[in-house]
């Protein structure tokens, strides 16, 4: 039996907010599923980027992310400063130049923290 990937879920304090953010970051639609509790965005519109779910819990984040999204693009620099232009704040850049590898750690509105590659 293979699993696939359903989606991403976030837990967070603020589902409409952070979908709102994922939803221009990915330019994919948001939708609320359960008033302003949970928030899908992408769920009705297939491609590269799985759905993701935004749910609303009491407890806050309280330390760095264990699993966090890597996303690649073409014009690194200028998606990162969309990115922060749409409420996301940069951690820091890395690279390995033997590999030729460049990323920078973001993190989304609600301290999230993901990354942007160079592809």
């Amino acid at each position: 039996m293979t699993l696939q990937m359903g989606g991403v879920t976030f837990d967070c304090a603020d589902p409409v907010k952070l979908a709102a953010f994922w939803s221009a970051a990915t330019d994919r639609p948001a939708e609320a599923m359960a008033g302003d509790e949970v928030v899908m965005v992408g769920r009705a519109a297939p491609g590269a980027f799985p759905p993701m779910m935004f749910i609303r819990v009491p407890e806050g984040k309280t330390a760095k992310n264990r699993c966090h999204l890597d996303l690649h693009s073409a014009d690194r620099e200028a998606s990162v400063t969309r990115l922060v232009e749409l409420g996301a704040e940069v951690v820091e850049d890395h690279e390995i130049a033997e590999f030729d590898l460049r990323w920078t750690v973001l993190r989304d509105p609600e301290g999230n923290e993901f990354c942007v590659a160079q592809s």
